[in-house]
């Protein structure tokens, strides 16, 4: 994947704040555009969408918009093939859809699901359901996970193209919910685990919401934040503890024990990768180094990752690839990286 022969390994962009929340498109005519979240300690924050200009080799701001708050996560739609329109979702105190083009990236819809009140619970984290896009999935605070329905609609004029209803909301944990992924389980559609304060990883069938099936809980009790599917194999996840310098990689076949743990970070992990195009490679982030571990070898103990990368700041954030598995992008202060694998 090199740009024009160039074998460059690292592509730096310098925004003006802090970066936190990032994500790669997936749409194959816009290859290298991510798009960045500000983390500001207040109301107005920003979002920015770069991309790589391949003639140059530099980065540039294809666009900034505001933001309430700062984004708790950024996703573009599962689109491979380029089929809905151009969409990008936030969430923060809400979740929000937004249609971006060359002229202008606006607000599409908003989705709120306290009809009868001002006051919102915090949206922790979302995701977007890769085998159908029209479903979306988010954590919150209040201890539910909410699954959406979004429509999409032909352009009329400048009628908004999107809307969104809930389809279900359920009480997921019994303290505040930090994460929700999707599963490709079973077709892809149905299946999503959620993690929370409780400790507790937890499985959902849309098809069954009468029970959830507790996979994994922390020994000390300790929140879970983060929670992270295989691209290739569905019956592994890895999630990561708060303040913990290890990652934890379960199989649901066997709940309860872990069946791996990545446990050679120097300080607490902040960010968790799986490979997109390998079911035994993922990637972990703690302050300043990211590390890529190859897990072929489980249940035996993984003692060392096979690659490392130093980064001159904290790293808040990891991005794999989907679409283009030799690129990973890291965020730390102000600064995105991506670098080739």
């Amino acid at each position: 994947m090199s740009l024009h022969g160039k074998r460059k390994e690292v592509y730096k962009y310098e925004a003006p704040w802090t970066v936190y929340a990032m994500n790669w498109t997936v749409r194959p005519d816009k290859r290298f555009r991510l798009a960045l979240g500000s983390f500001v300690e207040e109301y107005n924050n920003k979002v920015q969408i770069v991309g790589l200009e391949e003639k140059s080799s530099d980065f540039v701001c294809r666009s900034t918009f505001d933001h309430p708050y700062p984004t708790t996560k950024i996703m573009w739609i599962p689109d491979t093939k380029g089929a809905h329109p151009d969409l990008l979702a936030t969430c923060g105190d809400y979740l929000r859809i937004w249609r971006v083009s060359d002229a202008e990236t606006r607000l599409e819809c908003l989705l709120n699901n306290k009809k009868n009140s001002d006051f919102c619970a915090p949206l922790t984290s979302f995701d977007w359901n890769e085998v159908d896009p029209n479903l979306l999935g988010t954590s919150s605070i209040d201890t539910t996970c909410t699954v959406w329905g979004l429509e999409t609609r032909q352009v009329l004029g400048r009628v908004n193209l999107v809307s969104g209803h809930v389809k279900t909301q359920l009480i997921a944990h019994d303290k505040e919910v930090y994460d929700i992924s999707f599963s490709r389980a079973g077709g892809g559609r149905d299946m999503f685990a959620s993690v929370g304060a409780d400790g507790s990883v937890r499985m959902f069938d849309l098809r069954h919401m009468e029970h959830s099936t507790i996979i994994y809980e922390d020994p000390l009790h300790h929140p879970l934040l983060r929670l992270c599917w295989n691209k290739q194999d569905p019956n592994y996840l890895a999630t990561m503890a708060m303040d913990s310098p290890q990652v934890v990689i379960l199989d649901v076949r066997l709940p309860c024990t872990p069946v791996a743990k990545l446990s050679n970070h120097r300080a607490c992990v902040n960010g968790i990768a799986w490979a997109p195009h390998s079911s035994c490679h993922i990637c972990t982030a703690d302050d300043h180094q990211a590390l890529i571990w190859d897990i072929q070898q489980m249940p035996r103990a993984i003692e060392d990752p096979i690659l490392a990368y130093t980064a001159a700041g904290e790293i808040n954030n990891v991005q794999w690839a989907s679409t283009q598995p030799d690129w990973i992008a890291i965020c730390y202060n102000n600064c995105l990286e991506i670098l080739r694998v």
